[in-house]
């Protein structure tokens, strides 16, 4: 069997820096031509320069004989002035700007702890059109990690929507049946949905013992919510599309008393994408899904290339090298139906 799709992009992409970046980058463009990059750096890119400056140093680290195009993002801090979306927006290379509520989750220490005090660049974005790519969960501590997405719902993003009802929104790496109504419920939206919180649930990481490799944020939930994610993504529904969330961590920080969040799945994505959609029945909405939704909702060209996956067993590998250390890819060790040819 084969499975011939438009080019696909990824339109949630963690690649990392430095000499990670040897890795994640040509794992990406083996099958992506474009990718949202997360600006989660340290010192976070929250300048015009810094995401250009981003972007040269990921083309630098592309093979030679690959192509791919990496669109940028800004950190949304406290400092990011309304003069600075502007700046943004007439960039070619910049797509939006992310949202992380302040220790939510990985380098998120220079986020946003009040929507009140970036108020008004939110309402430059709203005005000229630039996306606000948003990781949705509340960080009160006495909030029940499992809840905290649909707390952010009911608490941050329906009044930020009542607020600002032109402002252009991803909601990324939906884990809840209560976002995929959410969104839903408003069609001006977009929403992201990785491979992992297609194919895993709570248990998968927390029965039988601990598995710190599926450890990722937000968190993996209980089965019914898989199931929302499921029947979303293969919807064919044009609100929903690929954003992987790849975000590679070291083995040993993930294997450790404090392990970090994050699944790097970006190796093999769109193959085990593929398993998920073949298992329900829904391989022939893969292509609306990974290939031409993202696109139509940035309001950016379908790509015109294609990619082209075999029916054909593979053995994914147990880790790759991550600079100096290695990454454990989702999965690794065991076997994945698709191969991208």
């Amino acid at each position: 069997m084969e499975l011939t799709l438009t080019r696909p992009d990824d339109w949630h992409l963690h690649l990392r820096d430095d000499a990670a970046l040897l890795t994640t980058v040509p794992d990406t463009a083996r099958t992506f031509h474009r990718a949202i990059v997360m600006p989660n750096l340290k010192p976070p890119v929250t300048t015009v320069e810094a995401a250009i400056g981003y972007r040269e140093r990921i083309l630098d680290a592309l093979p030679s004989g690959m192509s791919f195009d990496p669109l940028m993002t800004l950190y949304l801090a406290p400092e990011l002035s309304p003069s600075t979306i502007r700046e943004a927006v007439a960039s070619a290379h910049i797509q939006g700007v992310k949202l992380y509520p302040r220790g939510a989750t990985t380098n998120s220490d220079a986020g946003v702890a009040n929507l009140n005090g970036v108020m008004t660049t939110l309402e430059t974005m709203a005005e000229v059109g630039l996306p606000l790519l948003i990781h949705g969960e509340v960080t009160d501590r006495s909030i029940d990690i499992f809840d905290r997405e649909a707390v952010f719902l009911d608490k941050t993003l329906g009044p930020l929507m009542e607020r600002l009802p032109t402002l252009r929104v991803v909601l990324e790496h939906i884990t809840t049946e209560d976002s995929v109504d959410f969104v839903k419920a408003h069609p001006e939206m977009g929403a992201t949905i990785t491979v992992h919180h297609l194919m895993y649930e709570r248990n998968d990481m927390l029965a039988g013992g601990i598995r710190p490799h599926l450890y990722c944020l937000p968190i993996l939930k209980r089965s019914s919510h898989r199931d929302a994610l499921i029947e979303a993504a293969t919807s064919g529904e044009g609100q929903f599309f690929l954003g992987t969330d790849s975000a590679p961590h070291a083995i040993s920080d993930k294997e450790s008393d404090c392990g970090c969040a994050g699944c790097y799945t970006a190796p093999f994505a769109l193959e085990l994408y593929a398993e998920v959609f073949e298992t329900h029945g829904k391989l022939d909405r893969l292509e609306a899904f990974a290939s031409l939704n993202g696109p139509d909702f940035y309001g950016l060209p379908r790509n015109t290339d294609t990619v082209t996956l075999i029916k054909k067993e593979s053995i994914i590998p147990l880790a790759k090298a991550f600079g100096e250390k290695e990454v454990r890819i989702l999965r690794g060790g065991e076997p994945v139906t698709w191969s991208v040819i």
